[in-house]
């Protein structure tokens, strides 16, 4: 499903800045037939933790769209009801208060009517101050946590059922969020600094690059990016490889030939492979029709502030 191009915008997806701090005020807005997106950076306190809140609004009797390979997700279901469709297959019906674990694949979404949703995207610290464990055993699932942290969850959704407005939407969920964060050790920044530095840092992220900057065995490596990411670094590298390069082809309008050509990929089939499965579209799809949801969600890149490396591309 394309996006419907509306006439005031000139189809594209607009930016707004509010106030004189942007790393608590930016957003990313867009209308595009009936979809709106809507980012808030978080406040300096929890760049580390989380990537952004979001208001997500459709007004379709049905919708249909695709999400890429992403970061997990905490959801408030404030309206309406829909279904996941995972990557290998498994289809589940979403909780009004939903935790998605990291998505390893494109994941289809089918929503039944109109409906609002107010998520937070979790970087790896985010989503161990969440209780969410292994992150590799929630990968491509999700959970109900309409019971958790002793009905505090449940509370938040009550509360945000009854606001309208969306910046004190924003606010009263990093003031809740602000509650249940808790720091990690030392060596876990370490850690963590370093594998988003791995990823961010080179085209084709090497293990061998990772091995030697941490001092860890590929074995220990795979254990803790497991944990903290929910996949091994082979297949984490490969997903966040095809997330940097949708953003250059569908926002730099960069051309998808010549990111084939240069090292990253065996040849264009492979190329057009993985964009596929992590994006769900083609890299011609991406470069002049992406789906509504697909181009607002690579406008996270666009988030000011100090806003974490890792997440301008998840």
């Amino acid at each position: 499903m394309g996006p419907h191009r509306d006439s005031a915008s000139g189809g594209m997806p607009q930016r707004v800045e509010k106030g004189g701090d942007p790393s608590l005020s930016y957003t990313v807005e867009a209308a595009q037939g009936p979809v709106k997106l809507r980012y808030f950076a978080p406040p300096d306190p929890l760049h580390a933790y989380f990537g952004s809140v979001y208001i997500f609004t459709e007004s379709a009797d049905r919708y249909l769209d695709v999400t890429r390979a992403d970061v997990p997700q905490l959801r408030f279901m404030v309206a309406g009801a829909g279904d996941y469709h995972f990557h290998d297959g498994t289809v589940a019906a979403t909780p009004e208060i939903c935790l998605l674990g990291p998505t390893l694949g494109a994941t289809r979404f089918e929503l039944n009517g109109p409906a609002c949703v107010v998520g937070i995207s979790l970087l790896p610290a985010g989503w161990v101050s969440l209780g969410g464990g292994d992150a590799s055993l929630l990968a491509d699932r999700l959970r109900d946590m309409s019971a958790e942290k002793n009905g505090a969850m449940a509370a938040l959704l009550t509360r945000l059922k009854g606001m309208h407005d969306p910046e004190a939407i924003a606010a009263c969920c990093w003031s809740v969020l602000a509650q249940w964060v808790r720091p990690l050790p030392e060596t876990s920044w370490r850690l963590l600094e370093a594998v988003d530095n791995w990823l961010m840092g080179e085209g084709s992220p090497r293990i061998e690059a990772l091995v030697e900057q941490t001092g860890l065995s590929p074995r220990q490596l795979a254990r803790m990016t497991n944990r903290y990411y929910g996949c091994p670094p082979k297949l984490l590298a490969r997903k966040y490889r095809a997330l940097r390069c949708s953003a250059r082809i569908a926002l730099d309008q960069h051309s998808w030939q010549e990111l084939c050509e240069d090292g990253r990929f065996y040849d264009q089939s492979h190329f057009i492979r993985e964009i596929k499965h992590f994006i769900g579209l083609t890299p011609h799809q991406l470069q002049t029709e992406p789906t509504a949801v697909a181009q607002l969600t690579l406008l996270r890149r666009s988030l000011g502030g100090d806003v974490a490396v890792l997440n301008r591309f998840s």
